[in-house]
């Protein structure tokens, strides 16, 4: 019989691991640009210029130094024409990057959930938005 110690010690491994297995996914693809490189690239931005402006606010060195990590990690792969003129690279999310897309659709959705509560509880000249904000909640949601 198991007895309440060691249904805590079992929480705690589970809790610990699942901590662990948190933190390096976030050694992946955590930062404030990581994971929207990774998105603008599955979408189709292939080049560094086109990346950039897909990825607002960015700039050229932090770009260049993020896809460099991402590379590192086995999440892109940056591929070079050298025949062309002038030199193009492209990058190209790998097998291993595809493995987050499912996650970072549930991740946009429940952005578009935590956007909409916070517009609920937002006034304006004293009105609560709530009126006009319910249509935008898709069916099925439920507001937090």
């Amino acid at each position: 019989m198991e007895s309440e110690n060691d249904k805590n010690e079992f929480k705690s491994l589970a809790c610990s691991q699942s901590l662990k297995a948190i933190e390096d996914a976030l050694h992946v693809l955590g930062g404030k640009w990581k994971l929207r490189i990774v998105v603008g690239i599955a979408s189709g931005y292939n080049r560094f210029n086109e990346l950039q402006r897909a990825v607002e606010g960015i700039s050229a060195r932090v770009l260049s130094n993020e896809l460099k990590d991402l590379e590192t990690n086995g999440v892109i792969v940056r591929k070079v024409e050298a025949g062309a003129t002038p030199v193009m690279a492209t990058y190209e999310p790998t097998e291993y990057a595809k493995t987050v897309i499912p996650i970072v659709n549930t991740l946009a959705d429940w952005g578009k959930i935590t956007e909409i509560n916070y517009r609920m509880n937002v006034t304006c000249k004293g009105i609560k938005m709530v009126e006009l904000l319910s249509s935008l909640i898709p069916r099925g949601y439920h507001v937090i």
